[in-house]
């Protein structure tokens, strides 16, 4: 439920433009040139670079710090973007202390790894600022390929269509593109509306037809876009939010974290921003982590992040744990929810105390609370779809569904780990599979 200005504890204007400005700059300030050139001269450039297989698109990393090392940075992003083409947004937003950099010799020897994720960022930036696309599209083809959902997969999809030869429909249920990259993350990794220009620079290839406000099951259905196109690819993420099932969820000042965030990223001004005093967010992963994080950074007084499980066991990775508490959200796990209190408003969410295998041990305590957001999950919401496994479209290979012509990745498909780069690899890898497919 949407907060209101008749909700007690929740205001807008916690604090002034100029702190706002400063709690939301960017995360990981961009690389100048000769940072960039620093940071590339740690690279051992390895033969059998672990950073490689550690990433989930493939990149040749070593490659492509060599070419900054040699002052081609527009080459370095061409060797990221053949592999990635969402490079420059994975740049910003990949947890790479648990990918690339974790593998990084490096990291091993020193505890200190190359900036892997910084120096992808500086050379996509420099390309995209060019405004070059280094890519072009291949003989036309003749085929006409669907895609649903223009957020990492399906562009991904798309675009390496594109450069196949195919004509592309680019279908999104939102009034804009970019999925959860336009939507879905904390403000501060990606500012000054980067999601949005990766996009419009993505579509230069040309051969994709955009079209927003279209929702499969809505204004689409599987029968009409498998009649007009040769092959279908969904990327339609999880639209569903999980329900936290106590009585009293239905309380003003209780919502769901990715809605806050959707609000958040798509404001104008921050400062219009209604945030409350004490804020509970339930959950563990990384949408559980950016709401908190951003709660704060409004001005949020007191912020807590509640987990039914221990820290090792959650979703978002050390790095955003340690940022969520220098940021002064406190962290409480083993602990589930048990009731909402409040007359018509969220007074004090009570939880119970649980053992390592969610065992309720009787022990309760209550958290003073304006408001409240939950961060447990993501479920499809759509009952147009192939054959499921686990309340997710069970896909094969390269994203081969149980329909025929019908492909599937991303957050909507099983196999992957609800990361961007994840759903890049799995859209650019299906694409392959439907041009082999059309092509025979």
């Amino acid at each position: 439920m949407s907060d209101t200005a008749l909700t007690p504890g929740i205001a807008a204007g916690r604090l002034d433009p100029a702190e706002l400005a400063d709690n939301f700059a960017d995360l990981h300030p961009a690389l100048d040139d000769h940072e960039a050139l620093v940071a590339a001269d740690r690279c051992y450039f390895c033969h059998d670079a672990p950073c490689i297989t550690a990433c989930p698109t493939d990149i040749d990393i070593p490659l492509f710090i060599r070419q900054i090392a040699t002052g081609t940075p527009e080459a370095a992003a061409q060797t990221i973007l053949g592999q990635n083409i969402l490079g420059g947004m994975c740049a910003r937003v990949c947890p790479t202390e648990t990918l690339c950099e974790q593998a990084c010799v490096r990291e091993a020897a020193e505890g200190k790894p190359v900036l892997i994720g910084r120096l992808q960022r500086y050379a996509t930036d420099t390309l995209m600022a060019s405004g070059t696309h280094p890519f072009s599209r291949a003989a036309p083809t003749g085929k006409s390929v669907a895609v649903v959902g223009a957020g990492p997969a399906g562009l991904a999809c798309a675009h390496r269509l594109a450069m196949l030869g195919h004509d592309v429909a680019l279908y999104d249920g939102r009034a804009k593109p970019g999925g959860l990259n336009e939507f879905g993350i904390a403000a501060y990794k990606s500012t000054e509306g980067f999601a949005a220009k990766e996009v419009d620079w993505l579509l230069q290839i040309g051969g994709i037809t955009l079209a927003t406000g279209k929702r499969l099951g809505r204004e689409l259905s599987l029968r009409n876009l498998r009649r007009d196109h040769d092959a279908v690819f969904l990327g339609i993420g999880l639209g569903g939010v999980n329900a936290l099932g106590l009585d009293g969820e239905d309380a003003e000042g209780l919502r769901d974290a990715v809605d806050f965030i959707s609000d958040l990223r798509q404001a104008d001004n921050l400062a219009t921003l209604p945030i409350g005093r004490d804020v509970v967010v339930i959950g563990g992963g990384m949408t559980a982590v950016d709401a908190a994080v951003q709660a704060r950074l409004l001005g949020a007084l007191n912020v807590t992040l509640v987990y039914r499980r221990g820290r090792e066991r959650m979703n978002a990775s050390r790095f955003e744990q340690d940022l969520a508490a220098s940021k002064g959200v406190r962290i409480i796990t083993n602990a589930s929810p048990v009731a909402v209190h409040g007359n018509g408003s969220v007074r004090e969410v009570e939880f119970e105390y649980t053992d390592n295998a969610l065992t309720p041990t009787g022990q309760t305590f209550r958290l003073a609370a304006d408001q409240v957001f939950k961060a447990i999950g993501q479920s499809l919401d759509c009952g147009d779809l192939p054959d499921l496994e686990g309340g997710k479209i069970a896909v094969t290979g390269a994203g081969r569904t149980s329909a025929k012509g019908f492909w599937a990745g991303g957050d909507c498909a099983t196999g992957g780990d609800d990361l961007t780069v994840t759903a890049v690899a799995e859209g650019r890898d299906a694409a392959m599979d439907i041009h082999a497919t059309l092509l025979g």
